[in-house]
């Protein structure tokens, strides 16, 4: 199997700390692709991935699987051990659900921030909109808020036990980083997970 992955980039390091957290991480060969150079872009990577997605995950029989979260559903029916996405219908059902909140009300809230106010995205968000990056920040600072609450009486973010919707939200508290906002510093609660999920050794 090979992953194409670009490094520091949060969907693609979704899919390299769960095969690590998994310690399966050397079961794939891994190609890394420039989102900044634009490498997944070009016609040769179209050809794995026609939607120029990063990762891009190419079975040894050329099955090609793209979107993070399918990826790493992929991983976990063929490295069932640990398990980091559910053992029974509750359990998927409550991990899910964390983890889509940590997608949508969060990651996507502080994606449109960051594309819509950072300088760096200025070539790639034609144009930037002041008015949205106000409306992204705000909701996922107010979506921190909410993990900080929920982790006072949580050890981990679903169903009392580590899952892929701790590594989602890990990763996307230290991207934070490029808009100089680090919620797991203003925030107690969270900031004791962090640390924990750190300590864990799956980010490397």
């Amino acid at each position: 199997m090979k992953l194409y992955h670009s490094p520091q980039a949060p969907n693609p390091d979704r899919v390299v700390y769960f095969l690590r957290a998994k310690g399966k991480l050397d079961a794939v060969d891994l190609e890394e692709v420039s989102i900044m150079k634009q490498e997944h872009k070009t016609p040769e990577y179209r050809e794995v991935s026609p939607f120029a997605q990063v990762p891009a995950l190419v079975l040894d029989d050329g099955t090609k699987i793209t979107e993070s979260r399918a990826i790493c559903t992929y991983f976990e029916g063929i490295f069932p051990e640990p398990n980091l996405m559910g053992a029974d219908p509750k359990e998927k059902a409550l991990i899910e659900m964390w983890d889509r909140r940590v997608e949508i009300m969060f990651f996507v809230q502080f994606a449109t921030w960051f594309r819509n106010a950072h300088p760096m995205m200025a070539p790639l968000e034609v144009p930037q909109s002041a008015e949205a990056a106000a409306k992204g920040e705000k909701a996922a600072k107010k979506m921190a808020e909410r993990f900080d609450a929920h982790l006072a009486d949580n050890e981990f973010l679903a169903a009392g036990r580590f899952s892929i919707a701790d590594i989602t939200l890990f990763i996307a508290c230290g991207f934070c980083r490029v808009m100089k906002y680090e919620p797991h510093k203003e925030h107690a609660n969270l900031g004791r997970w962090y640390e924990a999920m750190k300590a864990r050794g799956f980010a490397g």
